[in-house]
């Protein structure tokens, strides 16, 4: 064991030590193993504890009274102490693999080196006890020191098992501003063409963790080594899709890039803006100066979102949301000092008041991500809306239906049938609500009831 190793001192949670204990009394070897050790020496907070051991999975179901068989096939036992789980894995080799996912077969083993040899990247291949200290045998420390994502032994070996590894390797260095090794990078370019044999779901999982990671414009090097030509082509085309316009000093992939760093680590936002502009290339035109134009991007991007977010088996909450994201970012209000707060109001009931908050960061995040022309011009348009915005929540104004004083059952107890007509008659409301808060009163508008027929 090196210094660097024996220096590494990692307070286990007291459940895990319980766990490791156990089977160590028991007579076999255990140890907290993968992304909770890399995790715990960089200061971060694990999102779970993963036990790697000697004793096979019915010798690990003798010794906890709570028990799940979640993939004991393979090896792994979900322990569960507290309402809490903690997978233990037996320690194990991989068999060849036919599907670049599944191995034929799975070899349990006693060796823990055997099994530290399958994992993926060297960062995830450290093992820890608490007697014992660090078990590093592939220079993890030495990788994080360097901040390098490297293959643990051959890199065209442990892409071939799993493809989707190439896409885990990006996604790494984007969560910790870590450079890819270069001979860890060839192989991703040989083998990125892979991706094809995994499932929608996988990748979407990893591009999530990309887009909300520190650094989400390492998409770039998704790009670069031929990973988004798989899974997501319509960046490529953006990437090679130039912006001769004075508002932008980007090609449309570099600011989509930009954007996504300009706004904050939300799944909806981060998305939103990888996809605002993704129809731009086909709406693309150049007049006769050579000044480049993309009318109607906004209708053609948002359309290409949802194909793109249902493809990538997105849940529909999530399209919803961003689709609408993307529909208004490039929405546009004449803000002179004379403008009626009522064109604001019913721009906020169009867009959706709950998107509406949202939709200021979009914008800003666009913004920023473009050329300096007129900047601050359109930055000091943004803040008089946000200052009206303000306004009208404070006043508690309406803004859509939810906020109408009178709603459908109210009509109906009018006497009027239900159907398309009774939504109809409250829009109208609505619209003259926006126009006029003071008239959101139930009894004006039961007594004005006619005028909206």
């Amino acid at each position: 064991m090196s210094n660097k190793e024996k220096e590494i001192n990692i307070i286990l949670p007291e459940q895990v030590g319980f766990i490791i204990n156990t089977l160590n009394e028991a007579g076999f070897e255990a140890y907290a193993v993968g992304g909770c050790v890399r995790d715990s020496i960089m200061g971060r907070m694990p999102d779970d504890w993963d036990i790697t051991t000697s004793a096979d999975p019915q010798q690990v179901k003798k010794l906890f009274r709570r028990t799940i068989d979640t993939g004991i096939q393979h090896g792994t036992v979900t322990v569960m102490l507290q309402r809490t789980g903690y997978e233990v894995t037996t320690y194990r080799i991989d068999g060849e693999y036919e599907d670049n996912r599944h191995p034929k077969e799975v070899i349990f083993t006693k060796s823990l080196e055997e099994d530290l040899k399958r994992r993926d990247f060297t960062v995830n291949a450290m093992a820890y006890h608490p007697s014992e200290g660090l078990i590093d045998l592939f220079d993890g420390i030495g990788d994080m020191e360097r901040k390098l994502i490297r293959c643990v032994g051959n890199a065209q070996e442990r892409f071939s098992e799993d493809a989707l590894r190439v896409m885990r390797g990006v996604r790494f260095s984007a969560q910790f501003g870590y450079e890819i090794e270069e001979e860890t990078k060839e192989a991703v370019r040989r083998l990125a063409g892979n991706l094809r044999n995994v499932s929608a779901e996988r990748i979407r999982v990893e591009l999530v963790k990309l887009l909300v990671s520190p650094h989400p414009d390492y998409l770039r090097r998704a790009y670069e080594l031929g990973i988004t030509e798989i899974f997501l082509p319509e960046f490529d085309v953006c990437m090679e899709t130039m912006q001769n316009n004075p508002h932008h000093c980007y090609n449309v992939g570099e600011h989509t890039l930009q954007a996504m760093k300009a706004v904050r680590a939300d799944k909806v936002l981060r998305l939103a803006m990888l996809l605002h502009d993704i129809g731009k290339p086909l709406t693309k035109t150049t007049d006769k100066t050579g000044k480049d134009h993309f009318k109607k991007h906004a209708k053609e991007s948002t359309r290409l979102a949802e194909d793109i977010l249902r493809r990538l088996k997105f849940d529909n909450d999530t399209i919803k949301k961003v689709c609408r994201l993307v529909e208004f970012h490039d929405w546009s209000i004449d803000l002179e000092e004379h403008v009626k707060i009522s064109v604001v109001r019913r721009l906020i009931a169009g867009i959706g008041e709950d998107a509406f908050p949202d939709m200021f960061e979009v914008n800003r995040a666009d913004l920023l991500a473009q050329s300096g022309y007129l900047r601050e011009e359109k930055l000091a348009k943004q803040e008089r809306l946000e200052a009206m915005y303000r306004e009208m929540t404070e006043k508690k104004d309406c803004l859509s239906l939810k906020d109408l004083a009178v709603s459908g059952k109210d009509l109906l107890e009018q006497g009027l049938k239900p159907g398309r007509e009774l939504g109809e008659i409250l829009q109208r409301m609505l619209t003259d609500v926006l126009e006029n808060p003071a008239h959101n009163k139930k009894k004006y508008l039961l007594e004005n009831l006619n005028q909206y027929l």
